[in-house]
């Protein structure tokens, strides 16, 4: 749709209702195989398949998670499908027009930190790869710069730039993208664990790792009972729900371009718990494989391939993760803050600047790998504060609204989402006292169980929406008359 008279502060042709829509089921589908076939992914889908200490446990916690995971992005999605906006232009209508810039910001802010770390991770699978040869292993260990090794340097460099050849030409060469890098990575996923089963001589769901293997290996992963037990199942449930809370606010970012909401279903479907169940059974298959056959659990898959006799096979693997962890950083850490700064500046930022401020900043942090250091913590701690963000976003739309935005009041400073000069008062409240339960009080006090952080995210999303719904019901009664 087109919008009438919008506001500069406010619009701008990237924040624009979306008019071209031409993402298929196949496109929806290559964003989940994007966002979660990389290194990061497969190391939680294989420390996951640890803590549930068996094939079935793992199926049950992994497929009731993935199945949370699909409603939750149908939301978000459908949403974007009705509206065309992205997530800081739909934020708008619960945090106001200007309110919506604190939402944006929080999330362009954990997008930047995890651009760094899944770039750092992808170069790392390129440097694990050239380091095989003698004379690459000596520059590697003594030729160094900015608190790494060169090799480390110009490699990082050299992903790091290839990133921004993807994103220069929009949203259509993103689709385009992960169109070709989706399907891609799952061939290198089956080759991979065909190679370790055929070598092991054996087929098996995690049966041969014996059991105080399993705890070894479990003891730091943050869930305090055994694996195998209801609450470590429980855990990972919750843990695969979580690692996509990211996406549950910016979504709506892709799924603005999809043709309708019948085409995004089908996506979702087939990306979501289909192909979500199938990578992590995948996951669990290679750890056991390489487990029988180099004799140690090895949940990285750069680790494993390192290990290949063959070179080739080693190669083939290393542009894999490579091209599998550029997709998940376009996906969830490029496309969000280059909406969210533009959000911010839309007269000064459009889609493209905003991708290269983001760019730009995860360049700047790289000398300082915060994310090889405590900073993470901080990092998690932020990220935590978009379950009150979504909570609010979706009681807003689905229970105050009933589906039904006026798209076009939100490009108008003056208009229905003003509220108090442009932020929303009931949704910050509801977003503070959220954001205290899901971060503030499990991170910096002692005063809730220690269980509770792992369910911080749940907890953010419920306290905050239900807060939010009873002051907007109770700003709509009519204050009573003597």
């Amino acid at each position: 749709m087109a919008v009438r008279d919008p506001s500069p502060s406010l619009y701008n042709e990237d924040l624009a209702p979306a008019e071209e829509r031409r993402w298929g089921a196949f496109s929806i589908f290559n964003v989940w195989t994007s966002d979660v076939h990389s290194l990061w992914g497969y190391y939680l889908a294989a420390s996951l398949f640890l803590l549930c200490g068996s094939f079935i446990n793992f199926v049950i916690a992994i497929g009731i998670g993935s199945l949370v995971i699909f409603f939750l992005m149908s939301l978000v999605g459908n949403a974007g499908v009705r509206t065309g906006v992205p997530f800081p232009v739909l934020a708008r209508a619960s945090f106001g027009t200007f309110g919506a810039n604190v939402p944006a910001l929080v999330r362009a802010v954990v997008a930047c930190f995890w651009y760094g770390a899944q770039t750092a991770a992808a170069s790392g699978a390129i440097v694990a790869l050239l380091i095989r040869n003698e004379s690459m292993l000596a520059f590697h260990q003594n030729s160094h710069m900015l608190g790494h090794s060169t090799l480390e340097v110009i490699c990082y460099v050299v992903v790091w730039s290839l990133q921004l050849l993807i994103i220069q030409r929009g949203m259509e060469t993103v689709r385009k993208f992960q169109d070709w890098a989706g399907p891609a990575v799952w061939i290198m996923m089956l080759i991979l664990a065909v190679y370790l089963i055929v070598k092991s001589g054996t087929f098996s769901f995690g049966s041969e790792i014996p059991r105080d293997v399993l705890v070894e290996k479990t003891k730091d992963a943050g869930v305090p009972w055994e694996p195998g037990s209801f609450p470590a199942l429980a855990a990972v449930a919750a843990t695969w729900i979580t690692y996509f809370a990211a996406l549950y606010l910016n979504f709506c970012d892709f799924s603005r371009y999809a043709t309708d909401v019948k085409t995004l279903r089908k996506g979702n479907l087939w990306g979501l718990p289909i192909n979500l169940l199938a990578f992590c059974l995948v996951a669990g298959v290679t750890t056991t494989a390489a487990f029988a056959v180099y004799g140690e659990v090895l949940l990285h898959p750069d680790q494993i391939s390192a290990k290949f006799d063959s070179w080739f096979l080693a190669l083939l693997a290393a542009l894999t993760f490579a091209v599998a962890t550029l997709g998940i950083n376009v996906v969830a850490n490029f496309v969000s803050p280059a909406f969210d700064f533009a959000n911010v500046f839309p007269r000064q930022i459009n889609f493209k600047r905003g991708g290269y401020i983001a760019a730009l900043i995860a360049l700047i942090l790289y000398p300082f790998a915060p994310w090889e250091t405590g900073a993470a913590h901080f990092v998690n701690f932020i990220g935590s504060t978009m379950g009150p963000i979504f909570g609010v976003m979706m009681v807003d739309y689905y229970l105050i609204r009933r589906g039904q935005l006026n798209v076009e009041a939100l490009y108008h400073e003056d208009g229905e989402f003003r509220f108090q000069g442009g932020w929303h008062g009931s949704a910050f409240i509801a977003f503070a006292i959220g954001a205290l339960f899901s971060s503030i009080l499990p991170t910096f006090t002692n005063i809730l169980p220690a269980w509770w952080g792992i369910y911080g995210w749940f907890f953010g999303v419920a306290i905050g929406g239900a807060i939010y719904y009873v002051l907007r019901i109770g700003a709509r009664k009519p204050a009573f008359a003597a």
